[in-house]
């Protein structure tokens, strides 16, 4: 297989952070984070965080582009202030900027935990060949 095809490649190597960092700046309204997979193509790759940009690529092959989503499953609601913000007051505790701030942040970072623990096992890239399924290895 030419170094170009994506077929040549059996997984794909992720940071959990990475994965992360890309859904959460997309669930805020970023869009364009992916994970991307540079060729040259070999059986063992790496998927790095990487930020779109129109008219990037002017060489063939291209790197593949996944979006943070096709990575996880069951991906959770992304928490937003005002849904904390309304869970606090709706409950007995007084509520407070502080208050919110703490819970907000401790929700942010339950819902980070659940998106890294919601990684899937196998991912399908596709392109030109059309869809080649590769293994997925979580790192960190």
């Amino acid at each position: 297989m030419p170094v170009g095809d994506y077929r040549a490649v059996r997984s794909l190597a992720v940071h959990a952070e990475d994965v992360v960092t890309a859904l959460e700046t997309t669930r805020r309204g970023d869009s364009g984070t992916v994970l991307r997979v540079t060729p040259p193509f070999s059986g063992r790759m790496r998927a790095r965080i990487h930020v779109e940009h129109a008219d990037e690529y002017d060489t063939s092959p291209e790197p593949i582009h996944i979006a943070p989503s096709r990575l996880v499953k069951d991906v959770p609601a992304y928490p937003t202030p005002d849904a904390t913000e309304e869970r606090l007051r709706d409950s007995d505790i007084e509520y407070t900027v502080e208050r919110h701030h703490e819970r907000h942040t401790a929700a942010v970072s339950d819902w980070r935990e659940r998106v890294a623990d919601a990684i899937v096992e196998s991912v399908v890239l596709d392109g030109e060949f059309g869809p080649h399924r590769v293994a997925v290895a979580v790192l960190g």
